[in-house]
C-alpha cells in the first residue's frame, strides 16, 4: 500500500514539474524561452561566442549593438531538455539553462565549469529614462574562490587581479570603462551597456548593474586562454588595425608649444643631437583664445603659417599630430552650425572660463559644449571642418582630447540630456568609441595612403578597431604613479584593446620642487622612459616643466645618457616591434602582454603587477622606486643631491617554465626563481625567454632612414622557437590587400641550427636580396654591463629557404 501511494505521488509531482516547465523555440541562432517573468534568449555568434539576453515578458528587446559588430555565422548546436535542464551546445560551448530558477551556467566542451549565474541574480526595475520606459538591469555570477580576473578597461590602482573590487563605471580623465573581463580560466565576459554601471566583486557574487538598459545583454565566450579570449573578443567588435612604423619611433611633446617655430626648433635640436625622434605633437591653442575652443584653425598668432610647420616638420623627416576635442567654443564656425542641428549638450565641460588665467574665473563662463557624437550628421560636420582645416596641410594624425568626455559638476539631471540615440544616460560610456571612430571611419573614407593614427585619452568596447592609442589621462607624477601604470596598462590589453601609452615623466610635476633640477625627479623620469621604452607608443609630454631631452643636461651627464640610451633601444627593436604590431592585426595578438597570458599555470606570476612581457620573448620588469639620491646639508637647508655611490638592486622573477638570458650581459637563469638584479640608473631588468629570435635594427635617427638589409638576429638557445619578419610599405592600407612580405625563423635546439624559410608576398621596394648577421647568444658575453656580440654567422639571404648551423 505505501509501495502505491508513493508512487502516485512522483507521479503526481512530475505532472507538477512538466506543468510547470517552460517550453522553449530553437532559433536559427540557439534557442528562446520564457522562464517565471523573464523571456532568456540563447544566440551563438560563433561555436566559442554565445550571446544571453533577457528582458521582462511582454516587452521587446530591438536594441543595436554599438560595440559588437559581427553577425552571427551559422553555427551547428544542440538542443536538449533534461528534467528542467535545457542544454543547449556547439562544439566549443555548452550552456545549461535551468528552467525552475532561470539560472544560466558554462561549461566548456569538455564540461569543464567556466562560469554560472547566480540564482536569483537577475533583476529588472522599471525606471522613467528621461521620459522614456526602460529599466535599471543587473545580473550576478558566482567565480571561483581563487579565480583571478582582468580587463575592465584601465583604473589606477596598482592592481592586476580585479577581484574584491568595486567599480562605479563613468568615463573620467584617469579611467576608462570597458565592461569586459576575462578569467585565468580561459574565458571572458562582456557586459553590452552604455550607461553608468556599477561592478561589484565580493564574496558572494559578481555583479554588474546599469542604470538603463531594454534588456539584460552578456556575450560568453570561451577561448581557452588569454590570447584565446581576446581573439573571441576582437571578433565579436572589430580588429586592430596597423598603424605606421613611424609611430613606434620617439614622440616627444609638451603642454604647449606656443608657437609654431617653437615646435619645429624642437625636432631641430633633437636633429642637431643625433637623437632619434619621430613624432612630435601640437597640444591645445592653436586655434585661439577659449571662446574659439577647437576650432580646427590656426588663429593664434604664433601659428601664422601652418602649412609650413607642417612642411619644415616633415622636410626633418618627422611627423605631427595636432589635439583636437570633443567640444566647441561659441564663437566657432562648428558651434553656430551644430546649435542648429540641436547637436550640442549643455552640462558643463573643459574650459570652464573664458579667461585662459588660472585659477579660473567662473565670472567669464567660456561657453564650451560638447558635441552629440552620437549624431552622424554632427560626426559628417565634424570631419568637414577637420578636414578642410588641418587634414588638407598634411597632418599625420590626431590627439583626441577629452573623448570621455569632461563632465564637470556632474548632476543627476545631466543625464536626461538628449543625444541622438536616447538620453546621455543610456549611452554615457560609449562617446569616446563614437567620437573616435567618427574620425576614423571619416577619414578612411577620404584616403588608404595614409594610415590613421589617433592618440586619445578615453575607450569603450571596439575601439580597437578605430586606429586609436589610448593614454592615462592626465596624471601626476610620482613614483607610486609610475608603478602603478604598469597594471593600469596591462589590465587595458587585457580588454582587447592592444595600444595604450601613458604621459612619460607624469603630466602634473606638483609633487616635486623645481623638477628638472631635482635628483628625486630626473631618477623618477628616467625609469618612466625605461617603461615607455617597452609600451606600444614611447611619449614624453607633460605640463608646466620642458621635458625634451636637452632639458636634463648634456651628453655625459647620467640623467642625458640614460635617456638616450633608451630611445636608440627603442629604435633598434622597430623590427621586433613592427612585427609584434603585425600580430595584433594579423592573429589577435598583443604587445603588452600581462604575465597571465603566457605562464597561466605560474600561480606566482599571474598577480604580479610590476613585471610583464612586450611581445612574446621580452620579460620587462621596471624600476619603481628611487635609488640614486641622498639628502644633504647646504648651509641651513637640506636638499637632495644625486649618489650613485652604490649599485642597488631590484628583485625579478622569472617566471617557470623557461630559461631565461639577461639582455645586457647574455648570463642565463633558470625560471621559477626570484634573483637580484643590479640597476644602476642607465639599467631595467630586462630579460629574453629562451627559444627566441630577436631581430635587431640599425642605429637611426628616425624609423624610416635605413633599410633592413643588415639585420643582426639573436638567437637565445635552450628551446625551439620561431619568429616571423613582417615588412610592408610602413604607411599605407595595401597590407588589406595582402601587399606585406613575411620571412619566418624557426631555431631547432637539438640541432644547433635555424632556418630562413622561403619569403612569402612582396611589396613595392622590398629588399630583394639582404643580409642578417646571425648571433647565437651565450653565457660570458657581457663587457662592462653590456651585451658585447659579434657575429656567428653572415648570411646572404634572396628569398630562398636556407639552413645554417651551428
Amino acid at each position: 500500500m505505501e509501495k502505491h501511494v508513493f508512487k502516485i505521488f512522483m507521479l503526481f509531482s512530475l505532472l507538477i514539474s512538466t506543468a510547470n516547465a517552460q517550453s522553449y523555440d530553437v532559433t536559427g541562432t540557439g534557442v528562446k524561452t520564457e522562464i517565471n517573468e523573464n523571456t532568456v534568449e540563447i544566440q551563438f555568434y560563433t561555436p566559442s561566442i554565445v550571446r544571453v539576453v533577457k528582458y521582462p515578458k511582454g516587452s521587446v528587446c530591438t536594441k543595436h549593438s554599438l560595440s559588437v559588430v559581427k553577425s552571427p555565422e551559422k553555427v551547428s548546436f544542440n538542443a536538449q531538455r533534461v528534467g528542467d535542464i535545457l542544454l543547449v551546445k556547439s562544439k566549443a560551448l555548452s550552456v545549461n539553462i535551468n528552467l525552475g530558477s532561470g539560472q544560466v551556467n558554462f561549461y566548456s566542451a569538455a564540461q569543464t565549469p567556466l562560469l554560472k549565474e547566480k540564482v536569483g541574480g537577475t533583476s529588472f526595475a522599471e525606471i522613467n529614462d528621461a521620459g522614456e520606459k526602460s529599466f535599471t538591469v543587473s545580473q550576478s555570477f558566482e567565480l571561483d574562490k581563487d579565480e583571478c580576473i582582468y580587463g575592465l578597461g584601465q583604473q589606477q590602482q596598482g592592481k592586476m587581479s580585479k577581484r574584491n573590487v568595486s567599480l562605479k563605471m563613468i568615463q573620467g580623465n584617469l579611467d576608462d570603462y570597458i565592461p569586459f573581463f576575462q578569467s585565468v580560466k580561459g574565458y571572458g565576459l562582456f557586459w553590452d551597456n552604455y550607461s553608468p554601471t556599477n561592478f561589484d566583486d565580493n564574496q558572494e557574487c559578481t555583479t554588474f548593474k546599469s542604470e538603463v538598459g531594454d534588456c539584460i545583454d552578456y556575450y560568453l565566450m570561451n577561448g581557452g586562454n588569454a590570447d584565446g579570449v581576446i581573439a573571441c573578443m576582437r571578433n565579436l567588435t572589430g580588429q586592430a588595425p596597423m598603424f605606421p612604423l613611424w609611430t613606434y619611433g620617439f614622440w616627444q611633446s609638451r603642454e604647449r608649444y606656443k608657437t609654431q617655430d617653437e615646435l619645429v626648433d624642437v625636432v631641430k635640436k633633437y636633429r642637431e643631437l643625433n637623437v632619434p625622434l619621430d613624432g612630435i605633437i601640437q597640444d591645445w591653442q592653436y586655434w585661439g583664445n577659449n571662446y574659439l575652443w577647437n576650432a580646427m584653425e590656426f588663429l593664434n598668432p604664433g601659428f601664422q603659417d601652418p602649412q609650413k610647420m607642417v612642411n619644415d616638420v616633415h622636410g626633418l623627416n618627422a611627423h605631427m599630430i595636432i589635439s583636437i576635442w570633443s567640444s566647441f567654443g561659441p564663437n566657432t564656425k562648428q558651434f553656430r552650425e551644430l546649435e542648429k542641428m540641436n547637436a550640442l549638450f549643455n552640462f558643463k565641460t573643459w574650459p570652464e572660463s573664458g579667461s585662459e588665467k588660472f585659477p579660473v574665473n567662473k565670472d567669464y563662463p567660456s561657453g564650451v559644449k560638447v558635441y552629440d557624437a552620437y549624431n552622424p550628421k554632427a560626426r559628417d560636420l565634424y570631419w568637414r571642418y577637420l578636414n578642410d582645416g588641418i587634414f588638407k596641410l598634411g597632418m599625420d594624425g590626431w590627439w583626441m582630447d577629452s573623448t570621455e568626455p569632461d563632465h564637470l559638476d556632474e548632476k543627476p539631471a545631466d543625464f536626461d540630456t538628449k543625444t541622438y540615440l536616447g538620453s546621455f544616460r543610456k549611452v554615457r560610456n560609449a562617446y569616446p568609441l563614437m567620437s573616435v571612430g567618427g574620425v576614423y571611419q571619416h577619414q578612411r573614407e577620404v584616403t588608404s595612403d595614409k594610415r590613421v593614427f589617433i592618440l586619445t585619452r578615453s575607450a569603450f568596447a571596439g575601439q580597437q578597431r578605430y586606429g586609436a592609442n589610448t593614454w592615462s589621462g592626465d596624471i601626476s607624477a610620482s613614483w607610486e604613479t609610475l608603478k602603478n601604470q604598469i597594471s593600469t596598462g596591462l589590465n587595458f590589453s587585457l580588454s582587447a584593446i592592444p595600444n595604450w601609452n601613458s604621459d612619460i615623466g607624469g603630466f602634473f610635476l606638483q609633487n616635486f620642487k623645481n623638477p628638472l633640477e631635482n635628483p628625486d625627479y630626473r631618477e623618477l623620469h628616467v625609469r618612466w622612459m625605461q617603461f615607455g621604452t617597452f609600451c606600444p607608443m614611447m611619449r614624453s609630454h607633460g605640463e608646466g616643466y620642458p621635458r625634451e631631452l636637452y632639458q636634463f643636461g648634456k651628453k655625459g651627464n647620467p640623467t642625458y645618457d640614460a635617456i638616450e640610451k633608451y630611445i636608440n633601444l627603442r629604435y633598434s627593436l622597430l623590427p621586433y616591434i613592427y612585427s609584434a604590431s603585425w600580430q595584433v592585426t594579423a592573429n589577435q595578438s598583443s604587445m603588452m602582454r600581462a604575465l597571465v597570458m603566457d605562464f597561466a599555470t605560474d600561480k606566482q606570476a599571474i598577480d604580479l603587477n610590476d613585471e610583464f612581457m612586450f611581445g612574446k620573448s621580452l620579460l620587462v620588469s621596471p624600476v619603481t622606486e628611487p635609488m640614486y639620491w641622498k639628502k644633504q646639508l647646504q648651509g641651513k637647508d637640506s636638499v637632495k643631491v644625486e649618489d650613485y655611490s652604490a649599485v642597488k638592486t631590484k628583485d625579478v622573477y622569472l617566471p617557470k617554465g623557461t630559461d631565461w638570458y639577461d639582455f645586457w650581459t647574455g648570463e642565463k637563469a633558470e625560471g621559477g626563481k626570484t634573483i637580484h638584479k643590479e640597476v644602476p640608473l642607465d639599467i631595467i631588468p630586462l630579460y629574453v625567454k629562451a627559444g627566441s629570435i630577436l631581430p635587431v635594427g640599425p642605429k637611426v635617427q628616425y624609423a624610416t632612414e635605413k633599410k633592413w638589409d643588415n639585420l643582426e638576429i639573436r638567437i637565445y638557445p635552450g628551446a625551439d622557437g620561431e619568429f616571423t619578419l613582417y615588412e610592408d610599405e610602413n604607411d599605407n592600407y595595401n597590407y588589406e590587400k595582402g601587399i606585406y612580405s613575411t620571412i619566418r625563423f624557426s631555431w631547432n635546439d637539438k640541432q644547433k641550427s635555424l632556418t630562413i624559410d622561403k619569403r612569402k608576398g612582396q611589396f613595392p621596394g622590398m629588399l630583394a636580396n639582404r643580409k642578417f648577421n646571425i648571433v647565437v647568444v651565450g653565457t660570458a658575453q657581457g663587457h662592462g654591463g653590456e651585451l658585447s656580440i659579434s657575429p656567428d654567422k653572415l648570411v646572404t639571404y634572396s628569398g630562398s629557404k636556407l639552413t645554417v648551423s651551428f
